[in-house]
């Protein structure tokens, strides 16, 4: 395992604990934009290999072994992807907690009560 992926996984471990353990609805969001970050890092890090080039074929790179020499780049075109995604979700989730807040005039997530079973 490549320290990417140690440090990603950490990453997502932090990120689920803060979720878990506070209350407070912008921290549970820094949580998750902690969880978004560590998936990025694991996949980012699982799809490079040593040794090998950027995906870009030039004169650097020979066309006919480009297969063996140049680097996936299906996992950093998800990655990216999946940045944009989480961004708009992380945007999402901050308008609601705005329109929250000015609804309760608190953030604290034990002062919504009204959809709770």
């Amino acid at each position: 395992m490549t320290l990417g992926t140690v440090i990603g996984f950490a990453l997502i471990l932090i990120g689920v604990w803060g979720m878990l353990t506070r209350s407070n609805l912008i921290k549970i969001i820094i949580g998750f934009s902690i969880i978004d970050t560590g998936i990025h890092l694991v996949i980012v890090s699982i799809g490079y290999l040593p040794g090998r080039t950027a995906p870009i074929i030039d004169g650097a790179v020979d066309k006919a072994r480009a297969g063996l020499e140049v680097v996936d780049p299906i996992p950093s075109a998800l990655v990216l992807t999946a940045i944009v995604i989480g961004l708009a979700i992380t945007a999402l989730m901050l308008t609601y907690a705005v329109g929250m807040f000015r609804e309760k005039k608190s953030l604290n997530i034990g002062d919504y009560k009204e959809l709770k079973w």
